[in-house]
C-alpha cells in the first residue's frame, strides 16, 4: 500500500529559525515536508535513518517550479546545504518505496538561515562588547555545541541499541534452534541404542 503525507513547517520555522523531528516512514511510502523560504536564505538539513531494513533511505529535495536540489537513492545519513535562489516553498521527499517489508525510522534536523544573534547584539552595534557580554556569547556559543553533541551520540546510541536488539533476537533464536537439534539427535540416538539392545534379546 502506497501512502504520502505532507507537513508544512512553516509556523514552526518561522518561530525558531528550526525544525528537529524524528518520524516514521512504512515501507512503500513516502513523506514530504514542505517549507516557504525566502530567497537568498541559507538551509541546512541533516537526516540520518535510525531503524530499519538497512537504514537507508531516498531522498529528494526541491525548489520552486519543481527544481532537483538535492537527490539521492538509499542514503544512510548526509547533509544537504543550499541557498534559496528563488522566494518559494521548497520540499523535502523521503522515499522508502523501494522496501516492502521494513519500516524506517528518520531523524531530520531543517534550519532556515542563520542563528538568530542574542538579545542586545546587532551588526550595526559600534560599541565594544563588555568581558560580560563576551563570556555569555562564548557560553551560548558551546551551549549549542553541547546541543548539537548530544543529538549526534543520542542518534548513536538508538542505532547501537537497535544493532544490539536485533544481534540479540538472532542469537536467541539461533540458540533455540541449536538447542533443539541438539535434543533431537540426542533422542535419535537414544532410541537407535535402544533398538539395537531390543534386537539382541530378540534373538536369544
Amino acid at each position: 500500500m502506497w501512502g504520502c503525507s505532507f507537513v508544512l513547517l512553516g509556523v514552526i520555522a518561522s518561530a525558531c529559525r528550526a525544525v528537529e523531528l524524528t518520524f516514521e516512514l512504512p515501507d512503500n511510502a513516502k513523506q514530504c515536508f514542505y517549507e516557504e523560504i525566502p530567497e537568498g536564505t541559507k538551509t541546512t538539513m541533516e537526516f540520518q535513518v535510525i531503524i530499519g531494513g538497512n537504514y537507508d533511505v531516498d531522498l529528494i529535495v526541491t525548489g520552486p517550479g519543481n527544481v532537483e536540489l538535492y537527490k539521492h537513492q538509499q542514503k544512510q545519513f548526509d547533509t544537504v546545504q543550499f541557498t534559496a535562489q528563488t522566494s518559494g516553498v521548497y520540499s523535502a521527499c523521503f522515499s522508502n518505496e523501494f522496501s516492502t517489508f521494513s519500516h524506517k525510522l528518520v531523524y531530520m534536523n531543517f534550519q532556515i538561515g542563520e542563528e538568530q544573534p542574542l538579545p542586545g547584539q546587532h551588526a550595526d552595534k559600534q560599541s565594544a562588547m563588555t568581558k560580560m557580554e563576551d563570556s555569555i556569547t562564548q557560553i551560548h556559543k558551546n551551549l549549542n555545541t553541547v546541543g548539537d553533541y548530544q543529538t549526534h551520540y543520542r542518534l548513536r546510541e538508538n542505532h547501537g541499541r537497535k544493532i544490539a536488539e536485533d544481534l540479540n533476537s538472532r542469537v536467541m533464536w539461533y540458540s533455540a534452534v541449536e538447542s533443539f537439534a541438539i535434543c533431537s539427535i540426542f533422542l535419535t540416538y537414544v532410541f537407535i541404542m535402544k533398538g539395537f539392545f531390543s534386537d539382541k534379546k530378540s534373538i536369544r
